[in-house]
C-alpha cells in the first residue's frame, strides 16, 4: 500500500511516498521512508507522530491505512498561551 511521510522545518520540507506492506505502524513507515537521511536531527523513538493532522499516541501500534500521510511534529519553542500572551502585549 502507498503511504506518505511528512517534516517540515520553516526552511524546508519533505514528503516521501513509501510503499509499505498492510499493517505496517506509523513508525515503521517513518523508518522505511528514511527521512532521517533526510533531517539527520529527526529522533524517531521520541518525535511526536499523527495522521493528516490526527496525534497518534503510540506510533509503533498504529497502524496504517492506504493513502494515510504520516507526519513527524517539531518540538514546541514556545508554549501557545504564552506566545499569543507576548503578541497582546507588543500590540498594547
Amino acid at each position: 500500500m502507498q503511504v506518505e511521510v511528512a517534516y517540515a522545518r520553516p526552511d524546508r520540507q519533505e514528503i516521501v511516498p513509501v510503499t509499505v506492506p498492510a499493517g505496517t505502524t506509523a513508525l515503521e513507515a517513518a523508518r522505511l521512508s528514511g527521512i532521517t537521511d533526510l533531517f539527520p536531527e529527526i529522533e524517531l523513538d521520541s518525535t511526536d507522530m499523527g495522521v493528516f493532522g490526527k496525534v497518534i499516541k503510540d506510533p509503533s501500534a498504529h497502524e496504517l491505512r492506504e493513502g494515510d500521510r504520516v507526519e513527524l511534529y517539531r518540538p514546541l519553542k514556545i508554549d501557545p498561551k504564552q506566545a499569543r500572551l507576548n503578541r497582546a502585549k507588543k500590540k498594547g
